[in-house]
């Protein structure tokens, strides 16, 4: 058996790709256990009621999971993602994730802490996760449910956090600078790095809604931060502006080396990952929801999805040119969290830019040009 690594940047710790016997196997999968979610966040793209009887009849059994878990570790998969909407939510929670443990994969969840158990610390002590994130949506109760718009959900995040860290399980702590946090962010990264297990990331940049919900949406924009706001933030937080300095150079691009290409695909969808969405939806990463780039796990296989589907969507083709000679050739395009999925999010087209995306990388690059200068 030959076995070869090709990386440019890693993903979670793997290379980017990984081959044997010069065939292209996944390294990871997100699983969504359910869209249904516990909070109301104000920015999420994804939550629906956690009473929601439509999207709880869509999900997939645990049956179908155990089958699709077995599917995705024959191709060679090594790490899955346990999220959601709130994955907690799913009453065979448990079961799904030992049988994800006992396939031999590395996992990790992505939860709100505000469902945890002393059942669930149990079951990570006995059967260690790679590691749990949690998101800080504020320190105080006011921030954090104001956003949450969940009264209770703070009490119950600072619980299900307690419950983690005393239990010994690695908890990595994240966060969204979003409008309703934004004054507090200073004092949610000091509580981030605290109590996190190894770094603190956040990330000041919102998708929209999957479902394309309008009012939702709307409540998304809102929460955006300004381009310049994003810059300050940045800028004021030493790690990150360390970070975005010593990868200047990656960043921002002297000159493009997709001139003349009309591949829409240049990230890394589909090239070391996939996702299963809760209603068997196949998708190349979590955020590419275009109909013509996702099929249905109920009418064929994981095996065919991967080797058959994902390279005709990696191969699809613009015609629009105004797309191709910016976005496609645009030096600040690593600054920016434009991509095919992000387009059709925003615009209803995978070949269309965002003007606030835009807004934002020229920002950026200003800032880290500034940094450069003598």
């Amino acid at each position: 058996m030959k076995v070869s690594f090709t990386h440019n940047e890693p993903l979670a710790d793997f290379p980017l790709w990984q081959t044997i016997d010069d065939k292209r196997i996944p390294l990871s999968f997100d699983l969504e256990l359910t869209a249904r979610c516990n909070n109301n966040c104000r920015h999420c793209y994804i939550n629906l009621p956690a009473s929601d009887q439509n999207a709880k009849e869509k999900e997939l059994s645990l049956t179908e999971i155990k089958d699709l878990v077995h599917q995705a570790a024959n191709l060679g998969t090594l790490w899955c993602l346990i999220t959601g909407g709130e994955p907690l939510l799913r009453k065979d929670f448990s079961d799904i994730y030992l049988f994800i443990k006992k396939q031999g994969l590395l996992v990790s969840v992505f939860t709100n802490a505000c469902l945890i158990t002393p059942e669930h610390i149990k079951l990570f002590q006995d059967f260690p996760p790679r590691n749990i994130e949690v998101t800080v949506y504020g320190v105080t109760e006011e921030t954090y449910e104001n956003i949450s718009r969940q009264p209770g959900s703070f009490k119950a995040f600072q619980r299900g956090l307690d419950l983690l860290q005393s239990g010994g399980i690695p908890v990595r702590l994240k966060a969204m600078a979003i409008r309703s946090n934004y004054n507090e962010m200073p004092e949610i990264g000091q509580f981030c790095r605290d109590h996190t297990c190894d770094y603190f990331r956040f990330d000041p940049l919102l998708h929209l809604r999957y479902d394309n919900d309008r009012n939702k949406n709307e409540d998304i924009k809102n929460e955006r931060l300004t381009p310049q706001e994003i810059v300050t933030l940045e800028q004021g937080d030493e790690e990150r502006r360390f970070s975005l300095k010593e990868k200047c150079s990656s960043m921002i691009q002297t000159q493009s080396t997709e001139v003349g290409c009309d591949h829409i695909f240049h990230c890394g969808a589909g090239q070391s990952n996939f996702t299963i969405g809760y209603d068997a939806t196949f998708r190349l990463c979590s955020t590419l929801t275009a109909p013509n780039c996702t099929i249905n796990l109920r009418t064929l296989s994981l095996a065919e999805a991967w080797n058959s589907f994902v390279p005709g969507v990696r191969d699809l083709r613009s015609h629009n040119d105004k797309f191709l000679n910016t976005c496609r050739i645009c030096p600040f395009v690593n600054l920016c969290i434009w991509c095919p999925a992000s387009g059709f999010l925003e615009c209803g087209e995978l070949d269309n830019h965002s003007d606030y995306f835009c807004q934002v990388a020229h920002a950026r690059a200003k800032a880290i040009l500034r940094q450069e200068d003598p």
